[in-house]
């Protein structure tokens, strides 16, 4: 099946441009779109908070994603990373117009997903090196980090609590947070409410 994907982050903004460069492609490439997914939504949220999440678990093999862009996909490197990631473990494909990628089952291909890998291991590998200097920086000017004391419970991520107030404060997403530490987002979005905000 051939999917038109269209996202605008904002009700002023019109789905019309997209559909059109996409009708155009399909016409030049003897493609037909048999179904649209259209929302007005921040490509910043995650997949499952979008129509992409459901249309992600809809696609099977061979499958078609067609949309105007990468950043029709996410605001983020690491997000549109997963998401391509996650189609090609499918073995759907996803064409973008503008950009010219052309995600399938190819020597092309593999070589991204290679380089997807990379660059997220590299980026997992930044985020631990900035965290760890700016804990650093805090103890050398005295700031206290830490569980407040007396604090008996016991988490999963306990022993990640100093990184994880820094991760917060940077402005990292739950999601991002339980990447770096492989846990799922609501493991962290439970330690911060039961952990964190108590000892604010």
């Amino acid at each position: 099946m051939v999917y038109g994907y269209i996202r605008v982050s904002s009700d002023k903004q019109t789905v019309e441009n997209q559909r059109y460069e996409i009708l155009q492609f399909c016409k030049n490439n003897n493609l037909a779109v048999e179904k649209w997914i259209e929302e007005t939504i921040s490509g910043t949220k995650l997949p499952e908070k979008r129509r992409l999440g459901f249309l992600l678990d809809s696609i099977s093999s061979e499958d078609l994603i067609i949309c105007s862009e990468l950043s029709r996909l996410g605001r983020s490197l690491f997000m549109i990373m997963s998401i391509l990631s996650r189609c090609m473990d499918i073995g759907a494909k996803i064409w973008t117009i503008k950009d010219g990628y052309r995600l399938g089952d190819d020597i092309q291909s593999k070589v991204l997903a290679f380089a997807f890998g990379l660059s997220a291991e590299i980026e997992r590998n930044l985020i631990s090196q900035r965290t760890k200097d700016a804990l650093s920086r805090c103890k050398a000017q005295g700031i206290r980090l830490g569980r407040p004391f007396g604090m008996a419970v016991r988490l999963k991520l306990s022993d990640h609590e100093d990184e994880i107030r820094l991760m917060l404060s940077q402005g990292f997403s739950k999601a991002e947070i339980g990447r770096r530490f492989d846990t799922n987002r609501n493991t962290v979005r439970i330690f911060i409410k039961k952990m964190l905000k108590k000892g604010d």
